[in-house]
């Protein structure tokens, strides 16, 4: 019998689940949790973190650590300044004025950051 699977992705968190035999079921994510942090950290060593571990280094690492990135999908830079005011990372415009992530000079769309929660579901 086929499945049908269901993505909350989350400002806050996300969550995936199955639909079999008529009920739902949260899939748990490799730390065995039913809910992901949608959060992307980017260390000095430039390793990628995702959910939970992203999450406990964001104190450590505010510049490199993107949370709430769902907010600025699709949006401009200047459409974003109370925004950008609450988060702890740089959100500088793009190449065509939409909203970017920079961390360590590189910049980040924030459907990049979104795809990296996905892929993180996904797996």
């Amino acid at each position: 019998m086929a499945k049908a699977v269901g993505i909350d992705l989350g400002t806050t968190n996300s969550v995936i689940a199955v639909w079999e035999g008529g009920e739902p079921t949260v899939v748990p994510n490799t730390e065995g949790n039913r809910t992901t942090p949608s959060v992307v950290a980017f260390t000095d060593t430039g390793e990628r973190l995702v959910g939970q571990l992203a999450r406990r280094q964001a104190i450590l690492n505010p510049k490199g650590t993107i949370y709430s990135a769902k907010r600025f999908i699709g949006r401009h830079f200047d459409e974003v300044s109370d925004e950008a005011k609450a988060v702890a990372y740089d959100v500088v415009p793009g190449e065509n004025g939409e909203a970017r992530f920079k961390v360590r000079d590189k910049l980040y769309a924030p459907e990049e950051i979104s795809a990296q929660v996905l892929r993180k579901l996904a797996d």
